[in-house]
């Protein structure tokens, strides 16, 4: 047994030394891979490569594509900003630069703040490149075109639908209305003569326009920038000329902001030291019944004898019967404060939307500056030398100085007035008999405009 056993572990050992090495390794292992396995594995080798190596071509490819995308739409993005337009649009620079002088106007001089300051914004937001806020074509040849309205518009073209409309100026009316006091025209009728003569003014600068070349319709829009009546100017001008609202609008209240500065010269130039120096007598009383009647009556008789005038005339009249009745003190606030806060925001934004730079980069716009100024110093120079011609036949006379407070221009160009008069005698108080022709003559700028509209409208 025990030679056989020898034998045995002798061809055990030899047995051994004859398989492979790799055999060798994986005998007594657990797991073990069928042969069929190990050169099925060989056989696929080398495609799982090849796909591997695909999808890396691919993501590469992907990835490039991707960054490709990303350079186009930062250069799209780029082209459509407002500033890469202002290359192709340079005269929206030169708007810009004038929104940024008129708000130095309306904030560091406070010229026309409550007006001035909105339309020199609105004139900042039209032209900004791309902002698509206003677009002129949906109101061409004056005409508003609802249809165009569904394609497409901006916030500013739907405000300017209040202007074009005739509601901004018409509603600011109401609240000039509440906030005038017509005590001083009743104390002294003859004042309502003065605020008349203004209004030659506007007549005056229609006849000089229309020979310079001005078509009937422009010279009557320019014309009215001599009543220094902002509501009335862009009412008028809304209707017989939109195209030069934006330039009509700025001179009007630029003008209206100026008068301590244009008036003045006009006035010492065309009285003597003597006449600034008259006295005028206490105004009297004015009854509530008499403050009642009259803006009633001004309406029916105005509205009778020229109807386009009534919707100013209206509304200014129904805005100081609210003020006099004393039964509706609610609404008369409203009107002198949140609706006219409202309204004017709206109306200066919208206004100043039409300036865009094709509509106020030429040499109408200079036109219109030039001739608007010479309408205004027209204006205050006829109520001067009507004063003067009146004093002729009365034995009350009067301080010429009043007469230029006939442009309208409430209150500032009765302050003027006052303060001329107390240059020369300090005890001089002209202020009440100065807002006489003062209140007279926005009746009067809106009877004028009511003129016009019946003879070009």
């Amino acid at each position: 047994m025990e030679r056989m056993k020898n034998i045995l572990l002798s061809i055990a050992f030899i047995a051994c030394m004859a398989i492979p090495a790799t055999a060798q390794d994986t005998i007594g292992t657990e797991d073990t891979v069928p042969a069929a396995n190990i050169e099925m594995a060989a056989d696929t080798a080398a495609p799982v490569e090849t796909v591997a190596t695909t999808e890396t071509v691919n993501a590469d490819e992907a990835t490039q594509e991707e960054t490709l995308s990303i350079g186009r739409s930062l250069v799209d993005f780029v082209k459509d900003t407002g500033f890469a337009r202002l290359g192709e649009q340079w005269k929206v620079l030169i708007m810009i630069v004038i929104s940024f002088v008129l708000f130095y106007l309306a904030i560091a001089k406070q010229y026309e703040p409550l007006l001035l300051l909105p339309i020199a914004f609105g004139m900042l937001l039209t032209n900004l490149p791309g902002a698509g806020l206003y677009t002129p074509e949906l109101f061409a040849g004056g005409h508003v075109h609802w249809a165009e309205f569904a394609k497409g518009a901006g916030l500013l073209d739907y405000l300017y639908l209040g202007v074009k409309l005739g509601i901004y100026p018409c509603v600011i009316f109401i609240g000039v209305g509440a906030m005038t006091d017509f005590g001083p025209l009743l104390a002294n009728p003859k004042s309502l003569l003065l605020g008349a003569a203004a209004q030659f003014g506007i007549f005056g600068t229609y006849l000089a326009a229309n020979a310079l070349g001005y078509l009937p319709h422009e010279a009557a829009s320019i014309a009215i920038i001599g009543g220094a009546d902002g509501p009335t100017a862009i009412y008028l001008t809304s209707i017989l000329a939109p195209e030069m609202l934006g330039p009509i609008a700025v001179a009007a209240y630029s003008y209206m902001a100026l008068v301590p500065v244009i008036q003045p010269p006009i006035m010492r130039a065309l009285t003597t030291k003597a006449e600034r120096g008259i006295k005028m007598s206490q105004l009297r009383m004015v009854s509530k019944k008499e403050k009642i009647v009259f803006p009633i009556l001004v309406t029916a008789l105005v509205s009778l004898l020229l109807p386009s005038a009534a919707p100013l005339i209206g509304c200014l009249m129904l805005g100081n019967l609210m003020r006099e009745c004393g039964v509706v003190e609610r609404l008369s606030k409203t009107v002198q404060n949140e609706l006219m806060n409202i309204t004017t925001i709206f109306l200066g934004l919208s206004v100043g939307a039409t300036a865009t730079a094709d509509a106020f980069l030429n040499l109408k716009t200079l036109g219109i500056l030039a001739i608007g100024i010479f309408a205004f110093g027209l204006g205050s120079a006829s109520g001067v030398l009507l004063a003067k011609f009146m004093n002729l036949f009365s034995k009350n006379k009067i301080n010429p100085l009043i007469g230029s407070a006939g442009v309208s221009a409430v209150p500032m160009a009765a302050r003027v007035s006052q303060t001329l008069g107390q240059e020369e005698d300090p005890g001089n108080f002209l202020l009440m008999h100065a807002m006489g022709p003062n209140v007279a003559g926005v009746i009067g700028s809106a009877v004028a405009a009511g003129i016009l509209l019946s003879m070009l409208g």
